[in-house]
């Protein structure tokens, strides 16, 4: 291994205009295999090649555009150049297959760092082995057009080839280039959006907001807005520390960004840091105490901490603000039927049916509070629009065993269970309650036979239930039964 990689950043000249004219005398200049790295932003790539052709007309130059993870460049350069006079080859989207091997995490990605060195994607273990077929087969200069961030891949995990690079040059970054790509970043930004990406998608997205961030003629307004799209794409995979830091970080530039304190609150919320996150939402409504979406988030977030009354009167302000909010009436609701108060979570919840008819978490918890208040026909009704919504709403079929066992209709109540397990086949609930039907209506063998298998999906809870549940009475002198609680 070369021992001056760490020296690589010697190529770049002080000035990235000057970077600019030396790549151009290089390339004029150069015969023969050679091998340049060019540092630069996607709009900049795109200017780049279509600028090059006209400063150097005496070259013949052709663009290999890669447009997905490959695994062997040597022959899609073959193709691409056969019959063809190439003098200068410009090659871009090579980052398509360091995403697919990325195996860093995305927090990790944020600082920068590299989990692990020696990891090596295939394209440039590839390229480490063949790079004497390039040199003897192909006699033209490759222009590589990459991000900082895969120049680094290169520096570190394909040596041997770096090693044989000509040059590595920054292309000239205006404001208005930086102004144009961070735009176009925060116009695609959508948290809805970020959820459809594909996992190399996302770190796509993360490295080119993470070089926007780092250019010098970015704006504090701009890396503030670029710092909160970073968080939501954090989000999305659930790397909540690390999107905390970015919301941190814009908030050290702008203290007053709403947004940035309520998704900071949402992310501490998720990480289970309920007091932090109200401390969050609370700066959020300091700024825009009209935000019904900050009350509401605040809301669950004492709910979660047990502070039920605290969250009534949170969710009443998100209502106050925005009557028609289903999800406040459904949140309400939950922390009504926590205090015990079932008549007024079911208004609460039948307030968010009239607004989102087909909400099967509202028509799932009135189900639980009609039980709880006894009304166990009304209770099944709810569970039966559950099951029509969301048929793969396991809970609901389940707990709609249970009311049809409390009724004595036990084949209903097997044939509710049957569809939980459907669903979620190593169920030790569903097994351990079609025991207790089968038990209910005198069947004992199959009762026996649903006991035993729910005991080896769990062993110590189905145990622990058999020897109090009062539904096994009739058989608790069964032998068999005896030895299965044992």
């Amino acid at each position: 291994m070369n021992p001056n990689l760490s020296d690589w950043d010697d190529d770049l000249p002080s000035e990235p205009e000057e970077a600019y004219q030396d790549l151009l005398r290089a390339l004029r200049r150069k015969s023969g295999f050679g091998l340049f790295f060019v540092q630069c932003t996607p709009g900049e790539a795109d200017k780049f090649i279509i600028k090059l052709p006209q400063e150097i007309p005496q070259k013949k130059i052709a663009v290999l555009r890669l447009i997905e993870a490959i695994d062997n460049l040597y022959q899609p350069v073959a193709e691409f150049v056969k019959d063809k006079q190439v003098e200068i080859l410009l090659i871009t989207g090579l980052e398509y297959s360091l995403y697919k091997y990325e195996k860093r995490s995305f927090g990790e990605i944020t600082e920068g760092q590299f989990s692990n060195l020696t990891s090596v994607p295939h394209i440039l273990n590839h390229l480490n082995q063949q790079r004497e077929s390039f040199r003897d087969d192909f006699p033209i200069s490759f222009v590589f057009i990459l991000r900082s961030f895969s120049i680094n891949y290169f520096i570190h995990r394909a040596p041997d080839f770096f090693d044989w690079r000509s040059g590595v040059f920054e292309l000239p970054t205006t404001p208005e280039v930086v102004e144009q790509e961070s735009n176009r970043l925060l116009l695609q930004g959508d948290y809805e959006e970020y959820l459809k990406l594909s996992p190399e998608q996302k770190i796509e997205k993360i490295l080119e907001i993470k070089d926007l961030l780092a250019e010098r003629h970015q704006t504090e307004n701009c890396k503030a807005n670029l710092l909160l799209e970073l968080g939501s794409l954090l989000i999305t995979v659930k790397e909540y520390e690390a999107a905390i830091v970015s919301y941190d970080q814009a908030l050290k530039i702008k203290v007053d960004k709403h947004e940035a304190w309520y998704n900071r609150g949402n992310a501490l919320k998720n990480l289970g840091r309920n007091e932090e996150a109200i401390i969050s939402y609370d700066q959020a409504i300091q700024i825009q105490p009209n935000d019904y979406k900050t009350w509401n988030k605040r809301g669950i977030a004492l709910s979660n901490l047990g502070r039920y009354q605290e969250a009534i009167t949170s969710y009443d302000k998100t209502l106050k603000l925005q009557p028609n909010y289903d999800w406040a009436w459904y949140n309400r609701g939950i922390a009504l039927r926590n205090l015990g108060c079932n008549k007024e979570a079911i208004a609460s919840y039948e307030q968010a049916l009239k607004i989102q008819p087909d909400k099967h978490e509202a028509w799932y918890n009135r189900g639980i509070a009609l039980y709880n208040l006894g009304c166990k026909e009304e209770a099944i009704i709810s569970y039966n629009r559950v099951v029509k919504i969301n048929p793969n709403k396991h809970e609901a079929w389940n707990n709609r065993g249970i009311v049809l066992d409390d009724l004595g209709r036990y084949e209903e109540a097997i044939a509710s269970y049957e569809q939980v397990l459907k669903i979620k086949p190593h169920s030790h609930q569903a097994w351990y309650n079609k025991a207790c039907s089968y038990a209910l209506k005198g069947n004992i063998e199959q009762a026996l036979e649903k006991l035993q298998k729910a005991i080896s999906l769990n062993h110590d809870q189905c145990i622990k239930w058999a020897k109090a549940d009062s539904d096994f009475d009739s058989i608790r002198q069964d032998k068999c039964f005896q030895a299965l609680i044992q």
